[in-house]
């Protein structure tokens, strides 16, 4: 297995952690700001971007199925494999689970979703206030855990470029 991950797998992990990023920041203000047509195309992108994540997350999940990431030094400490292990299942489950809500929290809401405006988006559950609510609730929070388990992972990432042990290179743009 290679010391690197493949050309393929460092793209779409770049990209989606720039669309990533690019969400939580508008999520966070757009709901800040008052209703506006502004606010109305704010949330209509944040939507579409929102479910090309969702689409780019399972195609890199499928990838890395079928493309393991390459091992990790022997010669860390076993707490740092166990971390590793467990805040790459963690961004996982939150970058399936964050489109996942906002779609249920769209549905719950009653509004019609597309993607790009170019085709029309199944809703997952019907119409309902308490759902909305829930779903919403869900949706904020798994940003907040998400920005922790982000924060975390950009900590372990510039520990690692300082270090030089390799792991940072192993998904960095170029090569070392």
């Amino acid at each position: 297995m290679g010391r690197r991950y493949t050309t393929i797998a460092i793209v779409l992990h770049w990209t989606i952690a720039l669309l990533i990023l690019g969400l939580l920041g508008v999520g966070t203000w757009m709901t800040e700001i008052k209703v506006s047509p502004t606010k109305i195309s704010l949330y209509s992108w944040h939507k579409w971007i929102g479910l090309t994540v969702l689409l780019l997350v399972l195609i890199r999940f499928g990838w890395r199925l079928r493309h393991p990431a390459p091992s990790l030094p022997s010669s860390l400490p076993r707490w740092q494999l166990w971390a590793a292990r467990l805040s790459h299942i963690g961004l996982y489950l939150l970058m399936l689970a964050m489109p996942i809500t906002g779609w249920l929290q769209n549905s719950a809401a009653g509004f019609p979703l597309t993607w790009f405006g170019l085709f029309k988006v199944p809703a997952l559950i019907v119409r309902d206030k308490a759902s909305f609510a829930f779903w919403q609730q869900t949706h904020e929070t798994l940003a907040m855990l998400l920005m922790l388990l982000i924060a975390l992972h950009f900590a372990a990432a510039i520990k690692h470029a300082l270090a030089r042990d390799g792991i940072f290179s192993r998904m960095w743009i170029a090569k070392e």
